[in-house]
């Protein structure tokens, strides 16, 4: 990295000297330096995630701040700046196609929110914030990885695993092998539970001893806060941080500042929608909850309610209700087959072919594929590495999509076409054991989806300038369209009948399976909704109003915001802050919102087949042809509000997502 940057320096040193105002003289030597340098140190941030170490940590750190001191030099350049804004007031503005010249405002737009206009001791102070954030969120996700490792906890007694399924006691007794107990097994143990998802959620979910499901429930919402781990005081550093970054640049919060470049034209519209949503949710998530205390006592539990009691009478309810179980739907979704389904699902949709191609590219772990995608000329578009499993030891928790290679003609020789897109694809699902494939629960396919649809956008963009193709400048707020929009296939009957079948002996997925799947969608939708809704307003509340050392902490204002968006409020020791690493380590501060704005645009995306017809096949192709060469090929090069518009035809409408909701 420091050979690349000492590289880099002298070429910005060049461009600088001269910064003509001109696309081939300014814009493309820019974005020439910018690829290098976001290709490589995007690779070393990728590691990061997925085969974290202590040396590559500590290698991070010593390079970090210099990767991000030339990053502002970039944005911050007075000459480049001169030369966009000369460019963009010239005559031969008009003769860019549109992408170039959305590439260069953004190029202005972003230079100003990173600080262009600031002079003398404001710019250093700025830029200092800017490096210490920077090493502020990689000790957050550090930590929260140290966190989840140091928890676990060796299960001896038959007794304490009861309820617990067949997949779970194997994945446990893996564990338990894998940390010295040679003679574990499923059937007699040990068995070792852990904070990671294949573990943790199953446990709350089955295990009927209610002393295990607290002490897991109690360790989550505990991670990362106490010792040489806790993020407490990080949370508050960061958020004092932000906020004088926002007021060095002229905005009155934080969350201003985020919006200032996403799809919500203010903070109050944001408010608006929120609160619009909670409005129909609030009702229903109270009505679900005194259904789930009245089922517990009816079934015997004399205590009150708890947290760690919710998810597992919640799945005995569903159970009762809908007549299944998830672990009946897990031998119908190995892995193998659910990426069979997937890919058959694009192809019919967006007409490409996606073959494997292991072998033909370096990976980091044995269990990662390599995939390339190609249309139905049989030419290259694209390609994807797809890292599945967790990995307590060396890989941060969750499911994300990010980009390995974006499509530009940065850095090809002129007269060539673009570098194709190349995607990281990484899920935390159940990991195969021993010959047995990964037996995927539905959730877990529900975000392979979803991190598909992500890799999609990123994939099949049509956009050859590298500022804006595939994701890269989508507004925050719209970037989750593809990926939730996705998760609406896997309860299409067709989508769900290509790739359901059991893997030992190949049956579909039974007929009666299916119509509880689908019948059990808006189960405890109204729960579920108010649950990501507490998340948006908490992370707007701290990035708008909420001042550090103000006499009111972080935690204060979580329970604050809980008051109106949780039916059962926090424990008082509750520090879920602490992990909560969408705004303190990712790219979500003053912006979780996005998830439910996005998610009013997938649902009403998905509307628009729905109308032409799930069961007419060529209607629902050349729906998917449309969705393809407008929200999947057009990225960033166009404000997403018209890429939207130019696929629906109209703004986008609410009442679909409180239809699948079964809000309405």
């Amino acid at each position: 990295m420091r050979a690349l940057l000492a590289e880099l320096e002298r070429d910005f040193d060049a461009l600088e000297s001269d910064a003509p105002a001109s696309w081939g003289g300014l814009v493309e030597p820019l974005e020439r330096i910018g690829e290098r340098l976001s290709r490589s140190w995007g690779a070393v941030g990728h590691l990061m995630g997925v085969a974290n170490s202590d040396p590559l940590r500590e290698a991070h750190a010593q390079v970090q701040p210099e990767v991000v001191r030339f990053s502002l030099r970039l944005v911050q350049s007075l000459p480049v700046f001169r030369g966009l804004t000369g460019l963009r007031e010239s005559d031969d503005w008009e003769l860019l196609d549109p992408d170039r010249r959305r590439g260069v405002e953004i190029l202005l737009r972003d230079a100003k929110l990173s600080g262009v206009g600031l002079e003398g001791a404001q710019r250093e102070r700025f830029n200092r914030i800017q490096i210490e954030l920077a090493e502020l969120g990689t000790q957050f996700s550090n930590h929260v990885l140290d966190a989840t490792k140091a928890f676990s906890l060796l299960l001896r007694d038959p007794a304490e695993v009861a309820g617990l399924p067949a997949s779970w006691r194997e994945l446990a007794a893996q564990s338990a092998r894998a940390a010295g107990e040679e003679e574990a097994t499923a059937e007699r143990g040990p068995w070792l539970a852990t904070l990671d998802s294949p573990s943790y959620v199953p446990v709350l979910q089955h295990a009927e001893w209610r002393e295990l499901r607290e002490t897991v429930y109690r360790a989550q919402i505990g991670r990362a806060s106490d010792g040489e781990l806790d993020n407490a005081p990080l949370i508050e550093r960061i958020l004092e941080l932000r906020r004088e970054e926002a007021r060095l640049l002229g905005f009155a919060s934080y969350a201003e500042l985020s919006l200032a470049s996403k799809m919500a034209p203010d903070v109050a519209a944001v408010r608006a929608l929120l609160e619009e949503l909670r409005g129909v949710s609030l009702a229903a998530a109270r009505s679900e909850h005194e259904q789930l205390e009245a089922f517990a006592r009816e079934c015997g539990q004399e205590e009150p309610l708890r947290h760690w009691d919710v998810f597992f009478w919640a799945e005995r309810l569903r159970e009762r209700r809908y007549a299944y179980t998830d672990e009946e739907l897990r031998p119908y979704f190995p892995l193998p087959r659910v990426l069979e389904g997937l890919f058959g699902l694009a192809e019919r949709l967006f007409d490409v072919r996606i073959r494997a191609a292991d072998g033909q590219a370096p990976v980091w772990h044995p269990d990662v594929r390599f995939f390339r995608v190609f249309d139905a000329a049989d030419s290259p578009l694209a390609a994807f590495y797809l890292d599945p499993y967790s990995r307590s030891e060396s890989k941060r928790g969750g499911a994300w999509m990010d980009e390995c290679q974006g499509r530009s003609l940065a850095l090809v020789p002129p007269g060539e076409p673009a570098s194709l897109p190349v995607a990281h694809l990484v899920c935390n699902q159940t990991p195969q054991l021993g010959d047995r494939p990964s037996l995927m629960s539905f959730d877990e396919v529900m975000t392979l989806f979803h991190e598909f649809g992500h890799g999609l956008q990123h994939m099949l963009t049509r956009v050859d300038c590298g500022l804006v193709s595939g994701i890269r400048n989508v507004e925050w707020d719209a970037v989750e369209l593809p990926s939730q929009f996705m998760e609406n296939w896997c309860y299409e009957r067709d989508t769900l009948g290509g790739m359901a079948a059991h893997w030992q002996t190949g049956q579909p997925l039974p007929e009666e399976l299916f119509d509880k799947l689908r019948s059990a969608r808006t189960f405890r939708s109204g729960s579920q909704m108010l649950r990501q809704l507490f998340y948006g307003f908490t992370d707007l509340a701290l990035h708008q109003d909420f001042v550090a050392g103000d006499g009111e902490s972080a935690f204060d204002v979580e329970r604050r915001v809980s008051e109106g968006t949780s039916v059962l409020p926090p424990l008082p020791e509750n520090r879920f802050l602490c992990s909560f690493g969408h705004i303190f380590a990712g790219g979500y501060a003053a912006g979780y919102y996005s998830y439910k704005w996005a998610e009013v645009l997938s649902a009403d995306a998905f509307a628009a087949f729905e109308e032409a017809g799930l069961d007419d096949e060529p209607a629902l192709r050349a729906v998917g042809r449309r969705f393809r060469e407008t929200v999947l090929a057009l990225g960033g090069s166009r404000p997403a509000m018209e890429v939207y518009e130019a696929f629906r035809g109209r703004e986008p409408d609410p009442a679909p997502l409180l239809r699948h909701s079964g809000l309405a």
